[in-house]
């Protein structure tokens, strides 16, 4: 009886010695839908292969809401240990203090380089020369595709890709071509001001016009008026639908009621899902053709941010627990990947096996061509800019306003937040 006693003893010594050996790292995100299964899923691999630490993590609403919590509970000591963060949030975030600055050293210490990752993204977090959050993907616009439609006018060529969509005239007589011969609806985006920004703002910079917002100047010129006046073109011959929310555009295309759509690449899981129970046709992804100068288009990152806490700086400990969850999320980011995401880490985007991941390994040459939101505090997801899409350029789009005047409000709209 007394070896069994101090039997039990051991075990219980030696179950309450790994849980004080166990580092636990708080974690925050704004992952839902089916990034969200992903990310819980990639967060219970993590913590199965790595019994020293765990991640304890928790989903916040995403947008304002999120951004909101962390930028009151960072500075009062209430913040995680890792928190999720688009770049393009990070001019607001940068200058109240609330990321931490992540060494070349520290980097190192887990593998990791800033050579590992697209030069795009790297100058997206880095900020006065110190890097800032470790970007986890690039996530862009692309051009879904009905491969049988396109194929019966005449529009996929031999490399069994779409063909003859290049230039602002040839892509608007694709359209026609689409409508006039299967009656389809040639084009299909939301009309919300996410969507309607993400195309116009591509294809601005196909313009190489400089930035849409310079210090406290907003250019909302020509090279603006294009791409937005080309949309109010479309809709008014009805080549593109006017007033659809963003599920009715999704179902216009998956339904074969529209040859075209453009979305993120967060939607090919709903492809991908729908092509594996049979309710799709033949499809496709692709990067957006070049309408005017240049190849670009929209991108953000989600990125992992190491909080600047400045009542409890973390501790040396805890930060290796850290770098060691970003190291294992990126080295594993092929995972990612099936969310429709092109990894950031660049070993990932050059193994064999993204390279036999489609649609993806199709579009990730638009990582290459990336072009970032503006910086500026009052530009990036959920911010007064995307407010200023919906409130003026998307009626403008649907014919509710003259397109000069749209932007003219857009524009003062704006500056007048600095």
């Amino acid at each position: 009886m007394r070896v069994l006693k101090h039997l039990a003893l051991v075990i219980i010594f030696a179950l309450v010695g790994s849980s004080v050996a166990q580092v636990n790292v708080v974690w925050w995100d704004f992952l839902g839908g089916g990034d969200g299964v992903r990310m819980k899923a990639m967060i219970d691999q993590f913590n199965a292969e790595h019994p020293d630490i765990n991640i304890v993590g928790t989903t916040l609403e995403w947008g304002v809401p999120y951004y909101t919590r962390v930028q009151t509970a960072i500075p009062v000591g209430e913040g995680p240990d890792i928190m999720t963060y688009h770049s393009s949030r990070m001019p607001l975030g940068v200058p109240s203090g609330i990321f931490r600055p992540i060494s070349d050293d520290e980097l190192a210490s887990v593998g990791l380089s800033t050579d590992d990752y697209f030069p795009a993204v790297v100058d997206a977090v880095t900020y006065d020369g110190e890097f800032m959050c470790v970007p986890l993907d690039i996530h862009s616009h692309v051009l879904y595709y009905n491969r049988e439609i396109l194929d019966s006018v005449g529009l996929i060529g031999d490399d069994g890709l779409p063909t003859g969509l290049d230039g602002e005239e040839n892509f608007t007589e694709a359209l026609r071509l689409i409508q006039a011969e299967t009656g389809v609806l040639p084009f299909s985006i939301s009309t919300d001001g996410g969507s309607v920004w993400r195309f116009v703002y591509s294809l601005y910079n196909q313009q190489n016009p400089g930035p849409l917002i310079d210090g406290t100047t907003v250019n909302a010129g020509e090279e603006l008026a294009r791409p937005v006046q080309l949309l109010a073109d479309w809709v008014a011959e009805g080549l593109a639908p006017e007033n659809a929310e963003y599920p009715a555009s999704i179902a216009l295309f998956t339904s074969g009621q529209a040859a075209m759509h453009v979305n993120g690449v967060w939607e090919v899981p709903t492809m991908v899902d729908l092509a594996a129970s049979g309710d799709l046709f033949d499809w496709g992804a692709i990067a957006y053709p070049v309408f005017y100068d240049e190849p670009a288009t929209w991108a953000d990152s989600h990125c992992f941010g190491i909080p600047n806490d400045p009542r409890n700086p973390i501790s040396g400990e805890k930060l290796d627990a850290v770098l060691t969850v970003i190291a294992w999320m990126n080295m594993n980011s092929l995972a990612w990947a099936g969310a429709g995401h092109i990894p950031a880490y660049l070993p990932v985007v050059e193994s064999e096996e993204y390279q036999n991941l489609e649609p993806n390994a199709t579009y990730a040459v638009l990582a290459e061509t990336a072009t970032f939101d503006p910086v500026s505090r009052i530009a990036g997801v959920a911010s007064p800019l995307y407010d200023a899409i919906d409130n003026y350029i998307a009626p403008a789009m649907n014919g509710l306003l003259p397109v000069d005047q749209a932007l003219e409000m857009f524009k003062m709209d704006l500056e007048s937040q600095f």
